[in-house]
Formats: C-alpha cells, structure tokens, sequence
C-alpha cells in the first residue's frame, strides 16, 4: 500500500515544511507591488524614459511567462528544494542589490534577477503542496494563498509610508529582501528531506497540457483573470480619480481592492477541498464581477464602496485558479506542468489586458470600451471556469488520448 509524505515524515519536519510554504508565498509578489507606489520616485531618480518605465511595468509578467514555463525541466533536473532555495535566493538577491543601481538598464536587469525567483516559486510552491501534503490540500493552499495576498497586500501599503519616514525609496524597496532571507532558512535545512526526483517519463510538456480540454481551460482561467487583476491594479485608482474621486480616496479605494484577498484566500481553498465541483464558486464570483463592473459603468461614484467591494470579491478567481493547479490534478508531476503551462501563458494575456484597456481608453475618449472589454473578459473566465469546475483530472485526459491514440493505431 503507498504511503504518503505526510504520514512517514516526522512532525517537526512537517511543520518546517508548511513554515517553508507560508514563507516562500510570502515573498513571491513583493518584487511587484513595492515598484509601482514608488514609480514616479524611481524614474526621476533613475532619470528612467517614460518607455523604460513601461519596460518595468511590463517585466513582471514577461518574467513570470518565461522563467514559470522553465520550471519544470529545473525541477526534474535538479530537485524541488534545491530549485527553490536558488529561486528564493535569487528573489533576494535581486531585491537587495537593485537599489543599488545607478542606472535604469542595470535596474532593469536585477529586478528581472529578484522577479526570476518570483516565477519559478510560482510554479513551485503549489507543486510542493501537492507532494508533500497530498492529504491536507484545502489546509496548506489556504496557508499558501493567504501569505501570497499577505505579501502582496503588504508591499503594496508598506513600501510609501517607509519611503517617506526614512526619505529614500531605496531603503523601502530593500526591505523586503530581509523577509526573503528569512525565507531561505527552513528550505536549508529541509535539503535532506526532498523526495525521491519525478520519473522523467513521468514529466509532462507544455504541449501534453494543452491538447487537454482541462489544460487548455486552466490557461484561458488564469489568464483572462490576470488581465482583469493586472487592469484594476493599473487602472482603477485612475479611472476613479477620472470620475471625479480625490486621489487620497481613489488610492484608499485601490488599497481595499487589494486587501480583499487575504479573507477570501484564507477561505477559498477549504471551502473547495469539500467539494468535488466548483462551478458554483466560479459562478458566484462571475455575478460579483457583473455588479461590480455594472455599477462602474451607471455611478462609479454614488455606489463607489459597493462595486470595490464586488469586483475585490470577483477577484478571488486568482485564488480558484491558484486551487485548481491541485484540485484538477493526480500528481505533483501533474500539479507542475499545469501550475508551469497556465502561468506561462496566462500572464501573457495577463500583460495584454492593462495595454488594451488603456489603448481603448485612448481612442474612443471614453471608459464605456474599455470596460465592455472587462465585461467581455470576465464571461469568457466565466464560461471555461464553468468547464474547468467539473470534477476532471488532467491526468485521466492524458490517459484518454493515450488509449485513443492505441486504439487507433490498432
């Protein structure tokens, strides 16, 4: 009979274990959200052109695109843990060493350093929950989705108020490699405790994945839910402060969009351990969106509070896309081609939808198209959520096209 990781190990292990996971999610979007409240602090220092300034804004996704869809052939080649503690130290690394540069190309290049290690943890973290606590999915994605927005939320409200107490935006932006040292530290030690390497002929490809229905509809699910994420995280505060809001209040307004994440990525995952289909998680969160993005459209203004409130709710889809890596997956093996697939490709439409949005803001003068792209997006997350939310694997598919393609041969 298999017996699984969490029921040989030793419980002071485990517990390194789930320390290890809380802390790497920590971590992975802090090299994000601390850029963009300094943004303006940054170019002028930097004496960065408004099209370097546009690179930076547009690196995180064209890092998480290239370096996620690498994982894989790392983690066969090299083994989890270690993978990881390079990751983690390259994240830091990267972070501590940019504020340093006095130049925007050498800023450039050491971000993208601090932002391969956020990638590849991307991948990876949802791969070692999947392997290690095969038994306690609900419990450690709960655990990890919840640091994650933790983490974001933090960069994203801390990194202003330390720039100005200290008055160098460089001190604010190199705080955070101090939590991604403390991170390191229990995957050190955790060195001689990774399982056994995955069977390569186990490992799955990023084409494999997508000539899967279930695969296929993973990508669409995470990416049309990053561009709606990485819109409202570009645009919202602006697209307020256009209808009239003060900028303290459309910040304060953004701020609590953000903040949102932590109470649904603290019950989202459990919830979805109990059950077997989630359409019902998916569909709930689709009507959020139509209010919220409905009421922008009629009063932005007179019902501010309750369509912020509707689309941060919406917005948990990142965390049901995060979720169905494990839940629509047999193995750990599975877990990271899904997680490496859908990342890969979904933060490149991810990037696309900011750009579009604002360049359909430019020539028809108006919010009403570019928030009909919202509404076009958010039903296309919508209609293959629906597909992904039924209880499939991506294993059992690949096994399907396998037996298909012998019978055919036959």
């Amino acid at each position: 009979m298999h017996t699984s990781p969490v029921e040989t190990r030793p419980r002071r292990v485990l517990w390194l274990l789930a320390a290890g996971v809380a802390l790497a999610a920590l971590n992975l979007r802090t090299a994000i959200t601390s850029v963009g409240p300094v943004l303006n602090e940054i170019t002028v220092d930097l004496g960065m052109s408004g099209v370097l300034a546009g690179v930076l804004t547009t690196l995180p996704v064209l890092c998480f695109a290239a370096f996620g869809g690498a994982t894989p052939a790392l983690l066969r080649r090299f083994g989890e843990h270690r993978v990881l503690v390079v990751a983690l130290l390259a994240l830091t690394t990267g972070q501590a060493t940019r504020v340093l540069a006095d130049n925007p190309w050498l800023f450039l290049a050491l971000t993208a350093l601090a932002l391969s290690g956020g990638a590849v943890g991307n991948v990876l973290v949802p791969t070692l929950v999947k392997q290690h606590f095969p038994g306690r999915i609900g419990t450690m994605t709960t655990l990890y989705t919840t640091a994650l927005a933790i983490g974001t939320a933090m960069a994203a409200a801390a990194t202003v108020p330390v720039e100005r107490a200290s008055g160098s935006w460089h001190l604010a932006l190199a705080m955070y490699a101090v939590f991604g040292l403390v991170a390191i530290v229990p995957w050190v030690l955790l060195l001689g405790h990774e399982p056994p390497r995955t069977d390569p002929a186990q490992a799955l490809g990023l084409g494999q994945v997508l000539r899967t229905g279930t695969g296929l509809q993973s990508v669409l699910f995470f990416g049309s839910q990053s561009a709606v994420a990485y819109i409202m995280f570009g645009w919202y505060a602006h697209f307020l402060r256009d209808n009239g809001l003060e900028p303290a209040a459309a910040g304060l307004a953004l701020s609590y969009l953000t903040f949102l994440a932590v109470p649904t990525a603290m019950a989202l995952p459990g919830l979805m351990a109990r059950v077997r289909d989630h359409r019902g998680f998916v569909a709930a969160f689709f009507l959020c969106y139509i209010v919220g993005v409905t009421g922008l459209w009629l009063a932005p203004l007179q019902g501010l509070w309750l369509w912020t409130t509707c689309i941060g709710l919406g917005m948990s889809t990142f965390t049901l896309a995060l979720t169905f890596f494990a839940v629509r997956t047999r193995t750990s093996a599975g877990t990271a081609a899904m997680s490496a697939t859908s990342q890969g490709l979904g933060y490149l439409m991810g990037g696309a939808g900011p750009f579009l949005f604002g360049l359909l803001h430019d020539l028809t003068g108006t919010w009403h198209a570019p928030l009909m792209m919202v509404l076009g997006l958010v039903t296309l997350n919508f209609a293959v959520g629906m597909l992904l939310g039924r209880p499939r694997y991506l294993e059992d598919a690949l096994r399907g096209r396998a037996q298909s393609s012998m019978s055919s041969a036959r």
